[in-house]
């Protein structure tokens, strides 16, 4: 696992490998020694995970290194469709509960439920599972739009004084669903989506950001060569020191 170049950007580590695959080797062993320090040390641990096309190689290499005992770490997802249904192909719980929860049988898999009747009081739900216990470690990824989770650039705050919320997804994001192969068209993905906000995301002690593709290349730009902005919400990892960005070299192409 050779990184092509390693540098920092404001107080962000950045590190490049020539390929997709060794990038996710190299996030997924940093990931599980973090994981079997922690529980090392306290006895149980929390984790964010995203879900994603671009997060699937990271999550099976992963879950492949093998040496954590899941059974002592609860788990958390960033976000999920408002009204879809836990086992539409798109739902990111179903996602989550095939590639993760069945795989490694965690402590308790948390799960957004995107087609909760009382939508904000699943916000409330939620927020109160996140702040039951610290966060050890947030995997997550950056979107084409420079999103975190579904904090979309209109509707994405630095300073929000929530940890889940409610969101209007942009044209942008809608878009990315469709190419991914999540919906057929921009009419079929759900207007409105459950997400983590930016701080509850950053809140964890240790944070991992996979964001390989060429598709990913201009977000990746705008995140750390442009302004600390909302305009590009990836951009605030720059000032978090606990974080570190990985890039394969088709996502660093346009540095």
């Amino acid at each position: 696992m050779t990184t092509i170049r390693e540098f920092i950007v404001d107080s962000l580590p950045v590190r490049i490998y020539p390929t997709q695959a060794e990038m996710a080797q190299a996030a997924a062993s940093i990931a599980q020694q973090y994981l079997k320090e922690v529980l090392a040390q306290k006895g149980s641990a929390a984790c964010i995970l995203a879900t994603g096309n671009s997060q699937i190689r990271f999550l099976e290499e992963l879950i492949a290194l093998g040496g954590i005992d899941w059974s002592r770490i609860i788990l958390f997802h960033m976000d999920e469709y408002l009204g879809l249904d836990a086992n539409h192909p798109a739902s990111f719980r179903r996602y989550m509960r095939e590639r993760v929860e069945a795989r490694v049988k965690p402590k308790v898999f948390n799960y957004l439920q995107g087609d909760s009747p009382l939508p904000l009081d699943e916000c409330r739900r939620y927020t109160e599972l996140l702040e039951a216990r610290a966060i050890d470690l947030c995997c997550l990824g950056i979107g084409e739009n420079g999103h975190l989770a579904f904090n979309d650039p209109p509707v994405a705050r630095f300073d929000d004084p929530y940890k889940v919320k409610l969101v209007q997804l942009d044209l942008a994001c809608c878009q990315q669903q469709v190419s991914e192969g999540h919906f057929p068209n921009i009419a079929a993905v759900p207007q409105y989506a459950f997400t983590l906000t930016i701080p509850a995301l950053c809140s964890a002690k240790k944070m991992l950001c996979i964001a390989p593709e060429k598709r990913k290349a201009a977000s990746v730009r705008d995140a750390l060569r442009g302004p600390i902005s909302t305009a590009c919400p990836a951009s605030i990892l720059r000032r978090q020191s606990h974080a570190t960005l990985f890039l394969d070299s088709d996502s660093a192409s346009l540095l």
